[in-house]
């Protein structure tokens, strides 16, 4: 793969406006940290820390179409007692790079873990995933649960249920034009919940729409285009969580049915906590971040149980 010197960037130009806007945004990051990029045999990746030095590490993955900014709202909880790592995804947008196409969840899983090497990380980590970063979790923990104490699926894309048809369609209308217009719309409608507390609400619509829209004008098509598919678990493979494991969901999620998502798991993988975030979807970090903290910091804090 023989990469231009803006990779992933359409351009020169491109990269420095859309840096430019990141780095605007990522002034609001309420807790000192180091901003960091380290690179393995997959490419290039961009992550900020925080938290205490020697407290116990708690990786981030970002959702789909979104980079470590999707942790405003949490990251000053989470980091009070982890040394948290929020990941920009080395395949999606945000100020990592991949240097070779990554197409499955197992060499998703593989890029985790050598990360985790470089960083020195070792075992006993805390890995916590949103929308598509639950997936790229729920990956990484069956093909290296060696490395985790825990494991947090904040309404994980796949996984447990398949996405609905509708919800696909919705997101390919973000790749039509106006772009600016369907985008808006789709987050509208999946942060329904959000939308509905007025301006506050509004507002985050607004800068989440001129993010993506940027990012499409951006970064090369590919990068849209590369990304695995997220796969919903066999049985099988949903008993090999053998990582204590959270599933937390919105009341109002509208990637699949929580009723149907919890009744699997009840019925085949009754160890995984659940856990229902009444009114609010899938902007639940941001709608409930008090309420989704909490629970989250009582999950992770608990004595972890060897693998």
């Amino acid at each position: 793969m023989t990469l231009a010197p803006h990779h992933p960037f359409r351009s020169a130009k491109a990269r420095e406006r859309y840096l430019a806007l990141n780095d605007r945004r990522a002034e609001r990051w309420p807790i000192p940290s180091e901003n960091r990029t380290i690179e393995t045999s997959h490419g290039w990746t961009f992550m900020r820390i925080s938290g205490p030095a020697e407290a116990p590490p708690l990786v981030l993955l970002p959702g789909g179409g979104n980079h470590s900014l999707c942790w405003l709202p949490n990251i000053e909880a989470l980091s009070a007692s982890y040394r948290t790592y929020a990941l920009d995804s080395i395949i999606d947008i945000g100020r990592s790079s991949n240097n070779k196409p990554l197409k499955s969840g197992e060499e998703l899983a593989d890029w985790l873990d050598e990360l985790f090497d470089v960083l020195q990380l070792g075992q006993g980590i805390r890995l916590m995933g949103l929308s598509f970063g639950g997936w790229t979790a729920a990956q990484c923990a069956l093909r290296h649960p060696e490395r985790l104490s825990r494991l947090a699926l904040l309404a994980p894309a796949g996984t447990v249920l398949a996405i609905k048809p509708a919800w696909l369609l919705r997101m390919l209308t973000t790749l039509m034009p106006p772009r600016r217009f369907f985008i808006k719309r789709v987050y509208s409608w999946v942060l329904a919940d959000l939308v509905a507390t007025g301006e506050p609400g509004r507002d985050i619509i607004e800068e989440m729409t001129e993010d993506l829209a940027l990012a499409y004008r951006s970064f090369r098509f590919k990068r849209f285009t590369e990304v695995p598919e997220p796969s919903v678990l066999s049985d099988d493979e949903l008993r090999l969580l053998k990582t204590p494991t959270l599933f937390m969901v919105g009341e109002h999620e509208t990637l699949y049915s929580w009723q149907e998502a919890l009744t699997r798991l009840a019925q085949v993988a009754p160890d995984i906590v659940c856990e229902v975030v009444r009114g609010a979807g899938h902007d639940m970090t941001w709608l409930k971040s008090e309420q989704v903290n909490r629970r989250l910091l009582e999950f992770l804090d608990e004595p972890s149980t060897s693998n």
